[in-house]
C-alpha cells in the first residue's frame, strides 16, 4: 500500500511539474518592456567584443536568444560558449541524435526558442520528421531507430525519475558506447541551462515568427 501510494504521490508530482513547466516559456506581457533589452556588439565591454563577433559567425539569432542574456556575465558567457562549440560541434554523438536530444528538452520545457533554432537542425541532419513531430506533440514517437529510441528513453527517464535503470544504462552503453552516453547527458543537462536563460528572460523568437508552442 505505501508502495502504491508512494508511486501515486510521484506521478501526481510529476504531472504538475510538466504541468508548470507548460508555462515557462510564454511570451512577454504585451506592452511591457524586454526584461533584457536586446545587448548590441557596442555595448560589451571591450575585452568580450571578440566574443561576441564569434557568436555572430555561429549564431542563427545572431546575439539574440540565450546569448542575449549570457553576455550579461561575460565571463560566464565565455565559458558556456565553449562548452556549446563542444556539445554541438565537436561532440561524439551524432549530430541527428545531438540535435534529438536538444529538441527533446526543447519539448519538456516549451522552450520556443530552442525548439524555433532546432527542430530544422534536427530534420537537417538526419532526423526523420515523424519523430521531430511525434515529439512535438507529446507521444512517443513510432518508427525510432534503436539509437533515436535510446536517446528518447534515457533522457525521459532522466527527466521524470532524475536517473535510469540499470537495464537502460547496459542498453544505452552497448547501442552508443560510454563517451556517447556522457556526452547525451551533458548535452542534455546543458540545454535545460539554455532554456532557463531563456525563461529568464522571456526571450522568443524572431518578430513575425509563429510561435512553436502557442
Amino acid at each position: 500500500m505505501k508502495s502504491f501510494l508512494f508511486r501515486l504521490i510521484h506521478i501526481i508530482a510529476i504531472t504538475l511539474g510538466l504541468a508548470s513547466l507548460a508555462l515557462a516559456q510564454s511570451p512577454p506581457t504585451p506592452g511591457e518592456p524586454k526584461r533584457f533589452p536586446q545587448i548590441t556588439l557596442e555595448q560589451l565591454p571591450p575585452d568580450a567584443r571578440p566574443l561576441g563577433e564569434e557568436i555572430m559567425k555561429i549564431s542563427s539569432v545572431g546575439l539574440g536568444g540565450p546569448y542575449n542574456i549570457m553576455l550579461r556575465s561575460p565571463v560566464f558567457a565565455d565559458r558556456m560558449k565553449r562548452l556549446l562549440d563542444y556539445l554541438r560541434f565537436n561532440t561524439s554523438l551524432p549530430t541527428r541524435l545531438n540535435e534529438f536530444a536538444i529538441i527533446i528538452q526543447g519539448k519538456v520545457w516549451r522552450s520556443q526558442v530552442e525548439w524555433y533554432a532546432h527542430y530544422p537542425l534536427a530534420l537537417k541532419a538526419g532526423l526523420p520528421q515523424q519523430v521531430a513531430d511525434d515529439l512535438k506533440a507529446g507521444i512517443r514517437p513510432k518508427d525510432m531507430k534503436p539509437d533515436e529510441a535510446v536517446v528518447y528513453d534515457v533522457s525521459m527517464e532522466m527527466i521524470n525519475h532524475h536517473q535510469i535503470s540499470d537495464a537502460l544504462f547496459q542498453k544505452a552503453k552497448a547501442v552508443l558506447g560510454e563517451q556517447q552516453l556522457v556526452d547525451l547527458v551533458a548535452v542534455s543537462g546543458t540545454y535545460v541551462t539554455v532554456a532557463m536563460l531563456l525563461a529568464l528572460g522571456q526571450e522568443m523568437p524572431p518578430a513575425g515568427k509563429p510561435l512553436p508552442f502557442p
